[in-house]
């Protein structure tokens, strides 16, 4: 992000800002319209949520005042009120991607099909698109990232999220030629699988956050979300399915990603893994063959070699993804994306016995949770893919507490955007897409 205060002061100085449109007023949304409110050349100029005095409140806890913000449905009034420097509050999400004075869309909702259609309105109406939405990545990423290229906008993950995170730790060690073994993040609470709303109901009241979103990181499933997406990003897979999780301090990492023969603890390299014990931060395992080079990572207490470690000890989460904005808009790149296209999946695994006719919830609910594997290792059997789930789901048969769910257990009760988006990726493959193909092949519901 070298040089990003300075193009953003520069543009201002010209006259002109980045007009970003939100979608999602909540804690992800807004901490970020607040971040925004200090930055240079950078405005969030209308925000939509189901709950529109969730939007007023967070224009209002930024420092904006009532008599500079509109509360409308209507896209005239909207473009009106942009144009004359106030600033939108909305229940309508695709009045965001619908306005030509909006130049970068965030999506900040966390549902994976609200999501999907948020990414696939914002690209065929030409806007780049943030997604503060891994869930939607993984599971249509690579189709989403081949119409935007073909739209000529910029589909991207965000900064201060941990793929974004971790990619930047990749893409240093690439530039400065670095063979990069290992790629990782910190998990801050113990894996329990049975986690559901109820038993993190007492911990989030305390966080003051979600109970179903506590949850989801508590069973798991967000780690294997956040690691599919650096795989699908990288091209480095788990070492086994769920990874291993291990145990441990910075310090114990250049180790641990040695291979079993070599005394370490994987049996590959180029492998993504979440450890126990490091939390909030990410890792890249680096190595070189220039023994100058080693020698001067040594001195600099990297490790003891053949393997170093890049540690950062944080991420800001939605208070970086103006960086992610600046970065599409300004110099036209992404963050993260899924350049290897889908090389490995979240599966979808009963988080209790599930008998016919069940229907399933939702990420981080009472009836599933998310384990990641190869695509290959998904593709053989048939899993359904975690972002996927959601309440039209039905169990066409009995899966027991454990088993991962296939596709051939369920009945899927109403087509939506993102299974829409799937069928195409499915379809299409890493193949190019034209834009005329984007529009004919997935309307959107």
């Amino acid at each position: 992000m070298l040089g990003t205060n300075r193009k953003l002061i520069a543009l201002e100085q010209q006259g002109k800002s980045i007009r970003v449109g939100l979608v999602g007023a909540g804690q992800m949304g807004r901490g970020m319209i607040a971040q925004i409110e200090k930055m240079k050349g950078m405005k969030v100029v209308i925000t939509a949520d189901i709950a529109v005095e969730n939007v007023v409140n967070a224009y209002e806890n930024a420092g904006i005042k009532k008599t500079n913000l509109v509360v409308t449905d209507d896209k005239s009034e909207a473009a009106e009120a942009i144009r004359s420097g106030l600033v939108v509050a909305t229940a309508d999400a695709s009045l965001v991607s619908g306005l030509a004075d909006v130049d970068v869309v965030v999506d900040a909702t966390g549902v994976p099909n609200v999501g999907a259609e948020i990414a696939w309105k914002s690209i065929t109406n030409k806007k780049h698109i943030v997604m503060l939405n891994v869930e939607a990545d993984i599971t249509v990423g690579p189709i989403l990232k081949q119409m935007a290229d073909a739209a000529g906008v910029v589909y991207t993950g965000s900064a201060g999220d941990e793929p974004g995170a971790i990619m930047e730790l990749f893409d240093f060690s690439e530039a400065l030629g670095f063979e990069t073994v290992a790629l990782g993040k910190g998990k801050n609470n113990p894996l329990n699988v049975e986690a559901n709303p109820d038993t993190a109901a007492k911990e989030a009241a305390e966080k003051k956050s979600s109970p179903k979103m506590l949850a989801s990181f508590q069973d798991g499933t967000k780690t294997m979300v956040e690691m599919n997406a650096v795989a699908n990003a990288t091209g480095f897979l788990p070492d086994k399915p769920g990874m291993h999780g291990f145990q441990g301090e910075v310090k114990d990492l250049p180790a641990f990603f040695q291979t079993k023969e070599n005394g370490g603890k994987v049996s590959k390299e180029k492998v993504v893994e979440y450890i126990n014990g490091i939390a909030p931060g990410v890792f890249a395992i680096i190595r070189s063959e220039q023994e100058e080079v080693n020698a001067e990572l040594t001195y600099l207490k990297m490790g003891d070699g053949p393997n170093y470690v890049l540690y950062r000890p944080y991420h800001l989460t939605s208070l970086e993804t103006p960086l992610s904005i600046a970065k599409a808009y300004l110099d036209h790149v992404p963050t993260i994306a899924p350049y290897k296209g889908r090389i490995a999946e979240t599966a979808t695994v009963a988080k209790k016995n599930l008998a016919e006719g069940d229907y399933l919830d939702s990420i981080g609910g009472f009836t599933v949770y998310g384990t990641i594997l190869t695509a290959e290792e998904s593709d053989a059997m048939e899993a359904l893919p975690i972002g996927l789930v959601d309440r039209h789901i039905k169990m066409r048969k009995a899966v027991k507490k454990g088993e991962i769910i296939r596709m051939s257990d369920i009945v899927h009760e109403k087509d939506t955007t993102i299974w829409k988006l799937r069928e195409l990726q499915n379809t299409f493959g890493t193949v190019s897409i034209e834009e005329n193909d984007i529009i004919k092949e997935v309307p959107v519901v």
